[in-house]
């Protein structure tokens, strides 16, 4: 099938869905609203399958944070190999309970690999917009593929255009590399907000899933989601900025305190997200780290830097976990007793390393990896960040060094976080620039936050070598074409985060090719 005729396929099929995804006259006289306010995702392909997920809210921003729903729900779903739904392959019917906030995630098996497919739910009377799936390729399969990753969206600076450029280039996979929603608000003189929340910052259980489902209900983000299976991690924002496992930044609240929030914040991103039943959340704590394979092509390590850290570096005398620039004289940055991914999956990952038989190795996550010298904006004195991998040298140290024992193929590192993009050689012995350069590194922009400074940041630069680019002036995302012999990365801008019909361009484009750490512009 020529990839014209199959999108012209997939937007016939979700125009036929959008057509009759209405309600039933039992469900308008029973006086239920549409409950699929949400849309649909999918996520965490397997050859043979993936899981299809959506949540029940007729009243997504319930006070009571259940979506106007108080009971269990029955909901069908069904998996065709048509975006018409004609041709239906798998179906079965689940529970939506006020647990999980009415939220379903199907695992799906006995599929076929490495082709699309296309889901739905009915429930309630209503049927689900219609969403598009992939299966990864068979393991022995050597396939190309299209993937995008995106970072760090906040619903008050602006729309999130991104979103749609990328759903537009129809990818087989998008990464959400953290920061899916943002935990904080805006002042409301801060002049800073382009769309409101209308609600303060997130605490409890109710705030969060009332954050996720506002964020859901925006077109472009259902688009995205419907129209390509996802890979979430996370970064901060989920729950608090720059928070480090049990502690968060303000060390006035109790590590007691802080977990029931992270527990609450963490339920809430499970109910939100197209996540497999190993991911069930037990209270504080949440397995997101996970390897996905794409036939030979690629392995997918995607990494947890929050949950697990050791407390954040060089704390202030006002005892402050926030990031801040720390002097390089301070030792808990290099100390080998800290660890950023915990040692349990410093060990997983190193596994992963050297088990994996795939032509690429990318390792998402949610942060900048390569050493940064910067210099205090305030006394402008040279430093470490403290929140990011700087702050945890010793682990990116064995982290490179794991990448050259077990001679990994052609790895490369995703990240975002900095609300800008990077582009990066690693070197085997981190700072050493002269140590052979074992990693490339690609770190997206934000959708809509706001980027640091530039000139600051630019004034940096010849202190950073390594650096082989650097833009924080625009907002958009990162778009990857895959092949065995080439990966070519395009660093896409929207053209205004404030407008919700802003446009897309290229601002730069790499190639990483194999056998050979480091991209070249192109």
């Amino acid at each position: 099938m020529s990839v014209n005729h199959d999108r012209r396929r997939v937007l016939s099929g979700l125009a036929v869905a959008t057509a009759f995804s209405i309600l039933s006259p039992f469900a308008r006289s029973a006086g239920i609203d549409y409950p699929f306010t949400l849309g649909v995702a999918s996520g965490d392909p397997l050859p043979d399958g993936f899981v299809i997920w959506t949540r029940l809210a007729p009243l997504f921003n319930a006070a009571d944070g259940r979506g106007g729903l108080s009971r269990a729900v029955s909901v069908r779903w069904k998996v065709a190999s048509d975006a018409a739904m004609m041709r239906v392959v798998r179906q079965g019917e689940v529970i939506a309970s006020e647990r999980f906030a009415h939220s379903v995630h199907v695992e799906v098996a006995g599929l076929e690999a490495g082709r699309p497919y296309w889901y739905q739910f009915e429930g309630l009377g209503a049927q689900s917009p219609v969403g598009q799936s992939r299966t990864a390729p068979a393991v022995h399969a050597m396939a190309c593929a299209q993937l995008g990753f995106v970072s760090c969206s906040h619903w008050e600076r602006g729309y999130f255009s991104a979103y749609r450029h990328l759903a537009a280039e129809r990818p087989d996979l998008v990464f959400f590399l953290g920061d899916y929603i943002y935990d904080s608000s805006y002042a409301a003189d801060s002049g800073k907000i382009v769309r409101p929340h209308g609600s303060g910052n997130a605490l409890s259980l109710v705030d969060y899933r009332n954050r996720y489902a506002l964020y859901k209900t925006d077109p472009d983000l259902q688009a995205l989601h419907a129209a390509a299976p996802s890979v979430v991690t996370w970064d901060d924002h989920e729950v608090q900025n720059d928070y480090a496992n049990q502690w968060s930044q303000d060390p006035n609240i109790p590590v007691a305190s802080f977990l029931k929030q992270r527990a609450a914040a963490y339920q809430a991103f499970y109910e939100h997200m197209p996540l497999r039943a190993s991911s069930l959340p037990r209270g504080p704590d949440m397995r997101i780290y996970r390897r996905l394979d794409y036939g030979r092509l690629a392995r997918f390590h995607v990494l947890d830097g929050r949950q697990y850290r050791s407390e954040q570096p060089c704390i202030l005398a006002n005892r402050s976990h926030k990031g801040h620039i720390a002097a390089n004289t301070c030792a808990d940055l290099r100390d080998p007793r800290r660890t950023m991914l915990g040692w349990e999956q410093e060990a997983w990952l190193d596994q992963g390393f050297a088990e994996s038989r795939a032509q690429w190795n990318v390792i998402a996550q949610d942060l900048l990896v390569a050493p940064l010298t910067q210099r205090d904006l305030t006394n402008h004195k040279p430093g470490r960040w403290t929140d990011g991998w700087d702050g945890y040298m010793a682990n990116r140290e064995r982290m490179l060094a794991s990448i050259a024992r077990r001679k990994v193929n052609n790895p490369v590192f995703w990240g975002g976080d900095i609300h800008s993009f990077w582009v990066n050689d690693l070197h085997a012995n981190g700072g050493d620039l002269d140590s052979p350069v074992v990693a490339t590194e690609f770190v997206g922009t934000s959708v809509t936050s706001d980027g640091p400074p530039f000139d600051a940041f630019s004034a940096i630069l010849p202190l950073n070598p390594h650096v082989k680019f650097f833009d924080s002036r625009q907002r958009g995302y990162v778009s990857v074409a895959l092949e065995e012999k080439n990966m070519l990365t395009h660093l896409r801008v929207i053209s205004d985060p404030r407008d919700p019909n802003a446009s897309v361009s290229t601002l730069k484009s790499f190639v990483v090719e194999p056998g050979r750490a480091g991209a070249i512009a192109v």
